[in-house]
C-alpha cells in the first residue's frame, strides 16, 4: 500500500512524476496498532499474547463457571432419574408386579462389560492419534492463566 507522502519544495503541479510514496510495512503496522489485531487477529501464538492476565483470569472463570453449573444440574437431573427409575424398579420387584431374573441380568451385563472391554481395545489407538493431533496439553501450557481460571471457575460452579 502506497501513499503519497509530500511533495518536495518547489514543486506545485499536481502532475508531477517526482512524487515521494511511504511503504508501508504492514507487520510492523500491526505490532504497533494493537486494534489491528483485534479486527483480523493473530493466530499464531496463545492468548496470552493477545489479552491481559486480569481478562484471561475472568473469561476462563466465567466459562468454566457456566460449565460447572450446567455440569451440576445436569448430573443432578440424570442421577435423579437413573435413582428414580432404579427405586420404582425396585417397589415394583418387592411389590410382585415384576419379577426379575437377576441370573439374566448379571449373564447380560457380563456380556455387555466384555463387549464394550473388546470395542474399548480396537478404538484406543484411534483415541490415542486423535490426541496427539488436537494437542489439549500444549493449548493449556500455552493459556495457563486462562486454563487455571477454567477450572477454578468450574470447581465454583459446581459448588454453586
Amino acid at each position: 500500500m502506497a501513499t503519497a507522502d509530500h511533495r518536495e519544495a518547489g514543486q506545485d503541479d499536481p502532475e508531477s512524476e517526482d512524487e515521494v510514496y511511504e511503504v508501508v510495512d504492514l507487520t510492523e503496522y500491526a505490532r504497533r496498532h494493537q486494534w489491528w489485531s483485534r479486527v483480523f487477529g493473530n493466530n499464531s501464538g496463545p492468548i496470552a499474547e493477545k489479552y491481559s492476565v486480569t481478562t484471561q483470569l475472568m473469561m476462563g472463570g466465567v466459562t468454566g463457571w457456566c460449565a460447572g453449573y450446567l455440569f451440576q444440574r445436569v448430573g443432578k437431573i440424570a442421577a435423579t432419574a437413573v435413582g428414580g427409575g432404579f427405586l420404582l424398579l425396585q417397589i415394583a420387584n418387592h411389590s410382585g408386579y415384576v419379577q426379575v431374573d437377576w441370573k439374566k441380568v448379571e449373564k447380560d451385563v457380563n456380556k455387555a462389560k466384555k463387549h464394550l472391554k473388546k470395542k474399548a481395545n480396537k478404538a484406543a489407538p484411534e483415541i490415542n492419534t486423535f490426541i496427539e493431533e488436537v494437542k489439549a496439553t500444549d493449548f493449556i501450557k500455552r493459556n495457563i492463566v486462562l486454563s487455571s481460571g477454567f477450572v477454578g471457575g468450574f470447581f465454583l460452579g459446581l459448588a454453586s
